[in-house]
């Protein structure tokens, strides 16, 4: 079950990948016939190998995120090297500390150089085995390469917005030339050029919800423990989706996530990590990171900036 739904994933990631890459061809095939498709496609790889790679501590500073030594969370850290272990990683991410109430964790770097930063929020609410199943989940992102993938998803999907602005710049410019000339477009051409960043950018969700399920995957199979990562998964939707309730949708539940969502919706993550679980009962290769009995919070000592809220910042980004 495990081997099969991974590679579902894989082949799901390649075709959303092959479906942006073939999005762009096509707006350069309409720009500049097949010379330009050829000129799209070669100048997105180009870029690929080009791009460079931000350091994780940069962006993490920008967060005013704080690394956490042994120290601190001995047995988190003794976990974090156990998981990186069995991911295969040469070298375990680095651990930060992010001063915010939003519970959220996330990974960032390459597998030679990762790290990955667990808020206020999550450390406070989350009990060791959860806090493992989570570091689980973002240590398969770190082994599978994830921050490359979802890159290279990105990028197609700014020269696809790039080229499709091009275009229609090109269609007003021409417009009364061809008006006089006798000459039509094509409402098909107009309409690719105008809906194609939105295709682009429904690819990159989808294909970003793929990664997650595939996370979820490595997750149980590192930690053997694949209910640690749906409680954690179930509580982060009990505590979060209140406060989003209160604050937008007061007397009414939250909706349901759509094709406009970047991770899956929780309920169907569960009932896939359930599955895992009923297959790994039956033949365990990997015995649990943390026991059943890892049920308490930790007792985290007090690091400076635990309560600063998140603010908008003129990058668009909250931190």
């Amino acid at each position: 079950m495990l081997n099969r739904q991974r590679l579902l994933n894989t082949l799901q990631s390649a075709a959303i990948l092959a479906a942006m890459a073939l999005l762009l061809g096509a707006l350069g095939w309409l720009i500049g016939g097949s010379d330009g498709a050829v000129i799209a496609l070669i100048g997105g790889l180009v870029l690929v190998f080009m791009n460079p790679t931000v350091a994780p501590k940069l962006i993490l500073r920008m967060y005013r995120a704080q690394r956490l030594g042994f120290s601190q969370a001995p047995r988190l850290m003794t976990a974090v090297g156990v998981l990186s272990k069995r991911a295969g990683l040469s070298r375990a991410p680095e651990i930060y500390y992010l001063p915010s109430p939003v519970m959220n964790a996330f990974a960032l770097g390459t597998r030679e150089h990762s790290a990955i930063a667990l808020s206020d929020g999550m450390l406070r609410n989350m009990t060791l085995r959860e806090l493992i199943g989570v570091l689980g989940h973002e240590i398969s992102h770190v082994r599978n390469n994830d921050t490359w993938v979802m890159g290279l998803a990105d990028l197609f999907s700014r020269m696809t917005g790039f080229l499709a602005n091009f275009g229609l710049i090109l269609v007003f410019i021409n417009l009364p030339l061809m008006w006089f000339s006798g000459q039509m477009i094509s409402w098909w051409t107009i309409a690719l050029l105008i809906f194609a960043p939105t295709l682009s950018a429904l690819l990159q969700l989808a294909l970003s919800r793929t990664r997650e399920y595939d996370a979820d995957a490595g997750s149980a199979q590192i930690t053997g423990d694949p209910r640690a990562l749906s409680s954690a998964l179930g509580k982060m939707e009990h505590i979060q989706g209140r406060i989003l309730e209160r604050l937008f949708m007061p007397g009414r539940g939250v909706p349901e996530p759509s094709i406009l969502r970047t991770h899956p919706p929780t309920a169907e993550r569960i009932r896939r990590l359930a599955e895992l679980e009923s297959e790994m009962m039956s033949a365990r290769a990997l015995e649990p990171v943390a026991s059943i009995s890892d049920h308490q919070r930790v007792d985290w000592p007090e690091l400076s900036g635990s309560h600063s809220n998140p603010r908008w910042r003129i990058t668009g980004l909250w931190w």
